[in-house]
């Protein structure tokens, strides 16, 4: 029943993950150049989710999950007509970053209902470990 707990936990960190990914992406919406001041978009993150074993030595074949932040280079750049932007080609072209604000926004609420689906499951599980020592004890 403990393992329910780690699991749980290891959603909410990914989730979290998720969440911190998803606001950063939104937030460089519209940055056309890269830390060093180059003339370069902003490239989406992406939040990759593997199952990873709960509680080492142990054979209860728990999986809970880890995440890791990845750069979306498949995706190409939005190009936009944009002659007086001070990061436009000689075609008057912009390139700007390959995030889509509506799918961040439903990426957001899917990330933000996982999270609470895990909340409730802790709360579940601490609810009857709670029960189980009541009636034991």
């Amino acid at each position: 029943m403990f393992h329910t707990l780690d699991i749980s936990t290891s959603a909410l960190i990914a989730q979290r993950t998720r969440m911190d990914t998803i606001a950063g992406n939104i937030a460089h919406v519209n940055t056309t150049q890269n830390e060093e001041g180059k003339i370069e978009p902003f490239q989406r993150r992406l939040v990759m989710m593997q199952p990873t074993p709960i509680g080492e030595g142990t054979s209860t074949g728990s999986l809970g999950v880890t995440s890791t932040v990845e750069v979306d280079t498949k995706s190409p750049p939005r190009i936009v007509y944009e002659p007086g932007h001070p990061h436009a080609n000689a075609e008057g072209k912009v390139s700007y970053p390959n995030v889509n604000i509506v799918t961040e926004f439903v990426n957001a609420m899917e990330a933000s209902r996982a999270y609470e689906a895990n909340v409730t499951t802790m709360e579940v599980t601490k609810e009857m470990i709670q029960n189980t020592f009541r009636l034991l004890g």
